[in-house]
């Protein structure tokens, strides 16, 4: 590295003099050479010159008067560092000249440049910090009196000049008293040491806050003095001062509120100081606090009707944080009850203040979370006390779903057409927050909630009116949708009536539209239990789904109530399916909505008569497979990829949920039992499935190449497969030899997640083991050779492979005495998956050895293969653990060190001591004797997975030189 010798960066030798003069050169090549090489070059120079021994000398000549406030900064910064790294370095002796030096300068730049000052000011904090208490017990009484503006500086003009300006000595010992208890909450001193400072800090505070008070009570007092005050304040709370001792100038903070420079520092300061959980024990403080936050009422009204959003914004944080930090103790102070109903209302008043968040309001969303803490300290009394409670606070409750109602209401059209999208999506969070504030009231209000909303919305929707406003019935039913979303509503007698009032809506507002198709869709569970109401509400979900502009919401609604449903929409199964094949075929609804109305579908046909079914699917999915027929035969082009994509992602999502065995197990005992599909046919989704086969194979031949087309086509097999399960059974033949072309031929992780599943549910069949033998002989021997060519760039291809293999061992291990499956390449495949910088293989590997290592006793095979490469799979895992993989890795390794122990425990000592004697392995930062602990400890563990993983990141961080750093 070549540090800078002038402003252009010219070569000199690397062991550059550590003058003034170079460092000054270095700054200006920091501050102003335009090339970022250069920079980088000066700031390690700079690093370095830091840390040197000279740096205690060059940093007072570089906070000389006639420097660059860069270069004054830099030398300022030196200082900070050296008192706070390099401590030690400094002899007793000279503490205290480096004290009187420190107070010297920032004396002298009490004036500015600001930024000098602050980090003097944090250096003599730092310096404080390692004096505190034994070296220098009254740091605060010194510095006050350093700081007198009638004191002589006796350092010479400069100094004697900087004295005869008192507001910026004030100001300057303001700003060392804020930095120092900031910089201790920035130090990392040992946990006894920090609670020693601790309690010398805060013994301090005696001094510090009658100068406080004194200040902020001071007519000569600049709003700049004030603003530093109260910044002050806010940093010795930070310390957990006793409120005891500091509430009258909290009290004071006050004042500063009245004041608008001041404004937004004393809110931040209060807040500080009241939301402090350590105030709780002074309650006379608290209490004696609560009208002056009451006081602020007015001033809140004024500025709500003045749309003075700031000045609402910060008496609404101070009424919360009072409200909030303090509930439970205010509600206990039994003879204050009235002011703290108060402050409940004022904090209500915040809730419902003017105007459309975040548009023309920011402050209602700081208090939902009061609502709730409020409501859980009065539900957590003994029942008496609670009950007296609620009969105060079950009114506000009530008066409070008014207004998150009201808040949650849509602005006219028009308004909302010329919102920023941002802002649209802060109001669609915000109305999120309001209904699980709605959703944790209803604890509270119980069922009387729900008849509460339901009268309102039967007056509205009787009176045009009323109802001619959509933005009230959309609040109410949005209120409804709320509850019934999370809250069991079957025993409500208020839904009857809901459900018979919902077809009375005029859904030709979109917005209205949508909360009445949520609505509908939240009372699903309610209406499969009265399915006799199925019939009023159909016809509005079926009008919804024909509108491009409500798919989001009529489709899942739709999809809800065929999953809760379907055993009672035999009657309205041909209106459903009619409806959306014709919305299929018309494109009306994007991608992903096509795949949940498949689904839908798919629950819908599954309890459909068996007969019945094959009928009714093989109409809904023609079009769809005529026109994939048609892309089949068509050249590949972008276009079209897109098109079979689409086309085979609603197959798979249809045979997702097309599950017939399911209504099969519903009916069991029924008085009409019905046939099994392998009593009478077969399955549904097979007859399907071996129909299309040809034609898939057709757009494998011309896609077999592009890994989507190839992932949509092993979807639509994964998906029938893990929904049919057994029924499958006369596919796996067909598939089987399928997936080892279409692997033989462009491997893809996809076709192998495909054979995992084939093997999970069929390996144990008799009648398919050979197929599932062979299929997988040949995915191994063609993943092998991709192992030899450098599987690097495949870590999708080596995680499936490793799931694979380990659902082989699983479900069926005597795979593994087949001639035709080399034992050892797998085992070396798994040692070459291990050192893959990927999670999900790495894990899906240790997945394959917890797998593998367990057989090793019973199959002599396996056996032999650990004998031979066992010690390599150790030396792989502790060279990972050692460094050379990221340390998240860790606990995947060691489940394998941990099954290595419990089935080998006497080759894993062996082979921990061959490895480990190497020098430097698997670091140099580790010693013979933590090495010889480290295997001590593991070879002690066999069944304890946690303590495994303990002592294995213990290691890995000795060998990375993290131990101890907080890692």
């Amino acid at each position: 590295m070549e540090p800078p010798a002038n402003p252009a960066g010219g070569d000199s030798p690397v062991e550059l003099d550590l003058t003034v003069e170079n460092v000054e050169s270095a700054l200006y090549q920091l501050y102003f050479d335009p090339d970022m090489e250069h920079k980088n070059v000066a700031q390690k120079w700079l690093t370095q010159a830091q840390a040197s021994a000279q740096a205690w000398q060059f940093c007072w000549a570089l906070l000389s008067p006639d420097k660059l406030p860069e270069v004054q900064f830099f030398g300022a910064s030196t200082l900070h560092t050296k008192i706070s790294r390099h401590w030690s370095d400094l002899p007793t002796d000279q503490h205290e000249g480096l004290r009187m030096q420190l107070l010297s300068h920032i004396l002298h730049f009490s004036s500015g440049p600001k930024m000098v000052l602050t980090r003097l000011c944090v250096a003599l904090a730092a310096m404080a910090l390692n004096l505190i208490p034994q070296a220098w017990s009254q740091p605060v009484a010194d510095m006050v009196r350093a700081f007198q503006p009638q004191k002589p500086d006796s350092e010479g003009g400069s100094g004697a000049e900087a004295t005869q300006d008192p507001h910026a000595h004030c100001l300057a010992l303001l700003e060392l008293l804020t930095v120092l208890p900031e910089e201790f909450q920035s130090s990392r001193p040992a946990q006894a040491r920090r609670a020693q400072l601790r309690e010398a800090l805060a013994g301090e505070w005696t001094v510090v806050c009658p100068m406080l008070r004194q200040l902020l009570q001071s007519q000569d007092s600049s709003n700049q003095v004030k603003e530093k005050v109260l910044r002050c304040l806010s940093s010795w709370v930070g310390l957990d001062v006793p409120l005891g001792e500091s509430h009258e100038l909290v009290q004071d903070c006050f004042t500063a509120l009245s004041n608008p420079e001041l404004f937004d520092m004393a809110v931040e300061t209060i807040v500080t100081a009241i939301s402090q959980p350590d105030c709780q024990r002074y309650i006379d403080a608290l209490v004696n606090l609560m009208p002056l936050v009451l006081g602020l009422h007015d001033q809140l009204k004024t500025a709500a009707q003045d749309g003075d959003m700031e000045t609402s914004h910060g008496i609404c944080r101070i009424a919360v944080a009072m409200g909030e930090t303090h509930s439970r103790v205010l509600l206990e102070q039994v003879e204050h009850w009235q002011e703290y109903l108060a402050l409940v209302n004022m904090i209500l008043f915040c809730t419902g203040i003017p105007g459309h968040y975040p548009v023309s309001e920011t402050t209602s969303s700081l208090t939902l979370t009061f609502w709730y803490t409020l409501q859980d300290d009065i539900l957590s009394f003994e029942e008496e006390k609670q009950a007296v409670y609620l009969q105060v606070y079950r009114p506000v409750y009530f008066q409070l779903v008014d207004v998150l109602l009201h808040k949650s209401h849509y602005p006219s059209q028009e308004d909302y057409n010329s919102w920023s999208s941002d802002d649209k999506e802060q109001f669609r969070i915000y109305r999120v927050d309001i209904s699980d504030t709605l959703m944790y009231v209803y604890e509270m209000l119980g069922a009387e909630l729900l008849s509460n909303l339901y009268d309102r919305l039967g007056r509205q929707l009787m009176d045009p009116q009323q109802s001619a406003i959509w933005q009230d019935t959309e609040a109410l039913l949005f209120g409804f949708q709320s509850i019934a979303e999370t809250i069991d509503v079957n025993y409500s007698d208020v839904i009857p009536g809901l459900i018979g009032l919902i077809p009375r809506i005029n859904i030709s507002n979109v917005m209205l539209a949508d909360t009445v198709m949520y609505t509908i869709g939240s009372l699903a569970e309610w209406l499969a239990d009265h399915p006799v109401m199925l019939g009023g509400i159909l016809p509005m979900v079926l009008q919804g789904l024909v509108k491009a502009e409500l798919s989001v919401s009529s489709v899942s609604t739709l999809k809800r109530i065929c999953r809760e449903c379907r055993h009672d929409l035999c009657p309205y199964a041909q209106d459903i399916l009619t409806v959306s094949q014709d919305v299929l075929v018309k494109e009306i609804h994007k991608s992903s909505q096509c795949m949940w109305l498949m689904q839908a579908l798919g629950f819908l046909l599954s309890a459909l008569p068996v007969e019945e079914i094959l009928v009714r699917l093989h109409s809904l999915i023609s079009p769809h497979v005529q026109q994939l027929d048609t892309l089949a035969q068509q050249e590949p082009n972008p276009t079209n990829k897109q098109s079979i994509i689409h086309i085979l992602g609603m197959l798979s999502s249809l045979f997702t949920t097309l599950d017939i065995n399911r209504q099969a197990d519903s009916l069991e005992g029924a008085s009409s039992p019905r046939l099994t599909p392998s009593q009478s046919t077969r399955n549904p989704v097979v007859v399907v499935l071996q129909q299309v086969f040809t034609l898939i194979q057709t757009i494998l031949s011309k896609w077999l190449d592009d890994s989507e087309v190839v992932e949509a086509v092993c979807g639509v097999f994964d998906k029938s497969v893990r929904t049919l399960l057994h029924d499958f059974g006369p596919m796996v033949a067909q598939l089987s030899g399928m997936l080892g072309q279409i692997y033989c031929a462009f491997p893809q992780a996809s076709a192998l997640d495909l054979a995992r599943q084939l093997v999970h549910i069929f390996a144990g069949e008799e009648q398919h083991i050979s197929n599932i033998k062979s299929l997988i002989e040949v995915l191994t021997s063609t993943t092998l050779t991709i192992f030899q060519q450098g599987p690097r760039d495949h870590p999708d291809i080596a995680e499936s492979f490793m799931h694979l293999h380990a659902q082989v061992l699983k479900r069926k291990p005597d795979l593994y005495l087949s001639d035709q499956l080399d034992v050892k390449a797998l085992f070396y495949c798994g040692i070459l998956s291990l050192k893959f910088p990927e999670t999900p293989t790495v894990k899906a590997t240790s997945l394959f050895f917890t797998e593998l290592l367990p057989r090793c006793k019973d199959m002599p095979s396996l056996g032999d293969v650990l004998q031979s490469n066992g010690k390599l799979l150790t030396e792989t895992i502790l060279q990972a653990v050692g460094g050379g993989s990221p340390r998240s890795l860790t606990e995947h390794f060691s489940e394998v060190l941990l099954s290595l122990n419990r089935h080998c425990p006497a080759l894993l000592s062996q082979w921990l001591k061959e490895t480990l004697q190497s020098p430097g392995f698997p670091s140099a930062q580790v010693s013979t004797e933590q090495k010889h602990t480290f295997s001590q400890h593991l070879l002690r563990e066999q069944t304890n997975k946690r303590r495994v993983k303990e002592i294995v990141k213990e290691f890995s961080l000795l060998c990375r030189g993290l131990q101890g750093s907080g890692y």
